[in-house]
């Protein structure tokens, strides 16, 4: 059937009600709906710096259950994730993931670390790869390169294993991953080869396979956000706009104590490692009526990606009102600024040579400004201490000839001192002007999002993700946005998607509407009408005059789509004994495309209609009616052909083409 079938498959009218998740029209025999269950839903939140998973069996919707603890946690980091780090050994096989790669990793001598390939925050690589394939390369922190699907299905099976032994655990036998729904969640500002990307890898890791495709969904971070912020009551969240004093407390207090106290109800409540989700749609939500808007804002390591919804009544339905956007403004640009300061302090080429060096002692580092940069706050007086290793202080004597105390004396870089401990101490002005860039970023692109005519009377504004338990970041947002709209935050903030994305996976069909990010459409010939098109696009051929390259829109940028909802084009074999027909894919920003020669306009696909082992008898013009899904979190696609109403083999490929 279908390329990716989606769970709810509604042909024609977007008006017929998709079949519930559980009836999945197999194509053998269509007439018996085949009803395959899921025992368990399991998603995984696959971040740029920190990544866990959280299941729910589907007998029990209502209990969401996070991963057990992992060890080896950092002080200052609550360990609800593990990092999204992975050490493979010199041949290159898989040894370890999360905490303990980087504990092993930095246990190694330096002659041997050189030889093992570490990686950290490889998640980036797929969004800001421009011409990404099957066949892109990930760099380990040695130099060494590795190629990106390997690593991404090391680290996706790792969760795989660890999620199945602990249902196993947990159920006293052995739970087989058919009985498993997956769900990865990505961002929403992923374009289409990511997402497939990802699918692949997933399919190496064995969590589904192209031959039963809907076992995994891939979910949108902010939609899975949203999903789950519908079901807050108000204990499980922090407002940050109340003007009345929030429990005796004032507005001002309530940004650094309210999230105190509501750290301190976590870590009571993290014991218990299931949250129960209300089958009611929480508090919250009495207040929002019919019609109701508003933006999520999914701020991560890597990504900070936007959605802006609209509740439908009765069922809560949720219904995209613009098309997601963001951009590379995670928490990974406070490092970044972080180690240009470095630079600037004891100098670019020392850096470079030391990560190359000593890389263990270089992640050693990044963990010890990881907590520090988490003890930053607007209010901060004392100054942040962030400990040197040993081997970065010995390392510079012997590459410069002079200590790092002389550095920082010479270097009149003010706010940034030695102390006698062996630390770098920072002031809090210092630690701030890190955050300012990226913070900055997050608040103008959320300004321009404000501005569009789509994006009027926004009630609340969510904030959720890693990124958004920085009081820095709260306090950006609630100063440039407080007297538009309630800004609130989930307390358990940083498991917001992966709670939501379990949600997504027991009920797919909860977004019914979503926008195009792109025009898609392909190239045609159209008959050549003088006057209208351009003599240089005529085509004369046995007679006929054709006007080529014209492109056929399939679905604007920015438009609305239903789930379920079908664009339908049929095509035609150019000669009757053709056995495939490949149809190139283009995508543009822009609207109103004509051609596809115009600027902006780029080939980003192929559909593939296998026509082998379709009845060859039928007459000469065989037509094969393509129906193609944009409403879904993937681009998917099925064909038939209209003279036998048989199905036919559909690829649509965003990766390789």
């Amino acid at each position: 059937t279908s390329a990716y079938s989606s769970p709810a498959k509604s042909l024609g009218d977007p008006g017929i009600t998709p079949l519930s998740p559980s009836h999945i029209v197999k194509d053998s025999d269509a007439d018996d709906a085949v009803d395959q269950l899921y025992l368990v839903v399991v998603a995984i939140d696959f971040g740029t710096t920190s990544s866990g998973y959280a299941y729910s069996f589907t007998k029990e919707p209502e209990c969401i259950h996070v991963m057990r603890r992992w060890e080896g946690g950092d002080p200052g980091v609550s360990n609800q994730k593990t990092p999204t780090t992975i050490l493979l050994t010199p041949e290159r096989k898989f040894h370890s993931f999360g905490y303990a790669a980087r504990d092993f990793y930095h246990d190694l001598d330096p002659t041997e670390s050189k030889h093992w390939l570490y990686f950290e925050k490889f998640k980036m690589k797929l969004h800001t790869t421009g011409n990404l394939t099957m066949e892109t390369d990930l760099t380990a922190a040695n130099g060494k390169k590795v190629k990106a699907l390997e690593i991404f299905a090391y680290a996706l099976q790792f969760f795989k294993e660890q999620a199945l032994k602990e249902l196993s655990d947990q159920g006293g036998s052995d739970f087989e991953n058919t009985e498993v729904r997956w769900v990865i969640t990505v961002p929403a500002i992923w374009k289409q080869p990511a997402k497939q990307f990802m699918r692949q890898a997933a399919y190496k890791a064995g969590m589904a396979s192209p031959e039963n495709p809907e076992q995994l969904i891939i979910a949108l971070e902010p939609e899975a956000a949203s999903i789950y912020c519908r079901k807050l009551r108000l204990h499980q969240m922090i407002e940050l706009s109340s003007k009345a004093p929030v429990n005796g407390y004032s507005p001002s207090d309530t940004i650094g104590t309210g999230f105190t106290q509501a750290k301190e109800h976590i870590r009571r409540n993290r014991q218990s490692r299931t949250f129960l989700v209300e089958n009611v749609i929480g508090e919250i939500w009495s207040e929002l009526e019919e019609g109701d808007r508003y933006i999520v804002v999914d701020s991560g390591g890597g990504t900070v990606d936007m959605t802006v919804h609209q509740i439908r009544l009765p069922e809560g339905h949720l219904k995209e009102l613009y098309k997601a956007t963001g951009g590379p403004y995670g928490s990974l640009g406070v490092d970044y600024e972080f180690e240009k300061l470095l630079c600037k302090i004891f100098g670019e080429d020392f850096i470079e040579q030391f990560k190359i060096k000593r890389p263990a002692a270089w992640v050693d580092l990044m963990i010890a400004f990881e907590s520090r940069k988490r003890a930053a706050a607007p209010d901060r007086t004392n100054p942040l201490n962030i400990t040197l290793p040993f081997s970065f202080i010995d390392y510079y004597k012997k590459f410069r000839g002079h200590s790092v105390e002389h550095a920082l004396r010479k270097s009149n870089v003010d706010f940034v001192k030695w102390s006698s401990q062996g630390m770098l101490r920072m002031s809090p002005d210092a630690m701030n002007a890190l955050f300012k860039p990226t913070i900055d970023q997050i608040v103008q692109h959320l300004s321009d999002v404000f501005d569009k005519p789509e994006v009027t009377n926004v009630k609340f504004l969510f904030l959720v993700g890693g990124f958004a338990e920085s009081p820095l970041l709260q306090q950006a947002v609630q100063s440039a946005f407080g007297s538009r709209c309630r800004v609130i935050i989930p307390q358990d903030v940083g498991l917001t998607i992966l709670k939501g994305a379990v949600l997504f996976g027991l009920d797919p069909a909860v977004i019914k509407v979503r926008r195009s990010p792109l025009t898609y459409g392909v190239g045609v010939l159209n008959r050549f009408v003088e006057g209208k098109h351009p003599p240089e696009k005529l085509l004369i051929k046995d007679g006929t005059r054709w006007c080529t390259d014209v492109f056929d829109k399939f679905i604007s940028a920015d438009q609305s789509v239903a789930l379920g909802e079908t664009v339908t084009r049929s095509y035609t074999p150019a000669k009757p004994s053709q056995l495939v027909i490949v149809i190139h894919i283009y995508s543009s920003e822009q609207d109103n495309v004509s051609f596809i020669t115009e600027s902006g306009v780029k080939k980003c696909g192929t559909l593939r209609l296998d026509l082998t082992g379709t009845d060859a008898s039928v007459p000469n013009r065989r037509e094969i009616k393509t129906l193609m899904q944009f409403g879904d979190t993937e681009i998917k696609a099925m064909a038939i052909d209209v003279a036998t109403s048989k199905s036919v083999k559909v690829g649509i490929d965003f990766l390789n083409y």
